[in-house]
């Protein structure tokens, strides 16, 4: 099947039905021909795949975990390694980093998903787009957009992960259209803009694609970072999610109402602990089924990522389902003072307080095997006076207060791991 089919998205929930339906048959086709892992899971459960004829079956297949795929990591390889264009891996951030193989025909899929993307992101050939993220590294992340780029006929400008003051001299120098960037740089940007006299509502900057980072609450209203980025910058954004085994991404529109779903590339599933599916608007964990994808497909792969997802019609025409923020992963759960918590809440209740600058959020076990966090704050201004204000905000949005601990950004620097590819805000030590 080819999975090239960008107006799918605009057909009848019926339409994508069918095509979903054939596509998933395929799929399993493959997986039970190719996938030494799957044709063993297959075998174990008694499975007849003749037997699926339609997503609403997939309830009869196990899941995949995270654990599956890092214990069995080549096991899901589908193709000769002769094949494989591309070796990339995952960030690591709830696990140790795992191998996704990429054959020729992958990394075409790549680019078509990220040029579906960009286009829903209202983006066009006619863009020139400022890369502030690595292409190194074994980063799927940075090689996507590029490739998408590439595909729709824009241009790049690769700048990388660095300082605000080059990525205004590049801004200025080469006149981009839109940045593709972590939201929160962008405050970096302003306060850089602002002390050198740069008029950024004046810049030749018309939109962003924002990356790592949410920018909406779940009920979709912008979250305080956003509110602080349009404070000052008028500027339209574009919230994405992706991973890098599912080789796809949910990107939103112009309506801003969650990420789309890409009905060629992705089967996704919204399950509770139990493995059912939810309806429209609970929260559960994103799993994920691959459609034309030959290195390294998955089938029902569970993210670890907790999101609902959205039904009704979105103003744009599209008609697929689309995905919330991410309210939290599954692996970063934190159980404090008997209060359950994920990390975006307590980014969210730090993000209140505009004189912390930068942060890292430790969390270890205590001798009674419970959970005790630190905020090590960097701040501008006084900490006797803006530790009110932070424990304010704390108590208002989690009731409870973690303790803090007020460094330099030299010293927040010493507890992130070296070599990151994204940032890092929180740390979790080890027992």
């Amino acid at each position: 099947m080819n999975y090239t089919q960008p107006q799918l998205e605009f057909q009848s929930p019926a339409e994508i039905k069918k095509y979903q339906d054939l596509a998933l048959q395929q799929a399993l086709q493959y997986l039970a021909a190719q996938s030494p892992y799957y044709k063993k899971l297959f075998t174990e459960n008694n499975i007849r795949i003749e037997s699926i004829k339609s997503i609403t079956d997939l309830t009869q297949i196990p899941t995949t975990t995270k654990d599956d795929f890092s214990l069995h990591n080549f096991d899901f390889l589908c193709v000769p390694k002769s094949t494989i264009t591309d070796y990339t891996t995952t960030s690591g951030t709830t696990g140790s980093p795992v191998t996704v193989a990429l054959t020729e025909n992958d990394l075409q899929r790549l680019a078509y998903n990220e040029e579906r993307s960009f286009v829903c992101a209202n983006g066009t050939a006619s863009d020139v787009y400022q890369l502030m993220l690595t292409l190194d590294r074994q980063f799927m992340a940075g090689m996507a957009y590029y490739l998408g780029i590439r595909k729709m006929g824009a241009g790049a400008v690769r700048v990388g992960p660095v300082s605000p003051q080059m990525q205004w001299e590049n801004i200025l120098r080469f006149q981009p259209t839109a940045l593709v960037v972590v939201p929160s740089f962008l405050l970096k940007l302003i306060d850089y803009a602002d002390a050198n006299s740069i008029n950024y509502n004046n810049s030749s900057i018309k939109k962003a694609v924002c990356i790592g980072e949410p920018i909406h609450h779940a009920d979709l209203s912008e979250n305080i970072l956003a509110k602080r980025i349009h404070e000052k910058w008028n500027l339209p954004l574009f919230s994405t999610y992706a991973s890098t085994e599912m080789q796809t991404a949910f990107t939103e529109c112009e309506h801003g109402c969650g990420g789309h779903h890409r009905p060629e590339l992705l089967i996704v599933e919204i399950l509770d602990e139990a493995g059912n599916q939810l309806k429209a608007g609970e929260f559960g964990e994103v799993t994920i089924t691959s459609l034309g994808v030959e290195g390294m497909p998955l089938l029902r792969y569970r993210t670890g990522d907790i999101c609902c997802y959205y039904e009704e019609p979105c103003k744009c025409g599209r008609n697929t389902i689309r995905l919330s923020p991410v309210t939290g992963r599954k692996n970063q759960m934190i159980k404090y003072k008997g209060t359950t918590l994920f990390p975006p809440a307590i980014y969210e209740a730090i993000s209140h307080v505009p004189e912390v600058k930068d942060y890292v959020v430790e969390v270890s076990k205590n001798v009674l095997g419970t959970d005790e966090i630190v905020l090590h704050l960097s701040v501008s201004g006084s900490p006797d006076a803006i530790e009110p204000k932070i424990k304010t905000a704390l108590q208002t949005k989690l009731r409870v207060i973690p303790a803090i601990n007020f460094v330099t950004t030299a010293h927040l620097q010493s507890l992130r791991p070296a070599e990151s590819r994204k940032p890092v805000m929180i740390v979790f030590k080890p027992v």
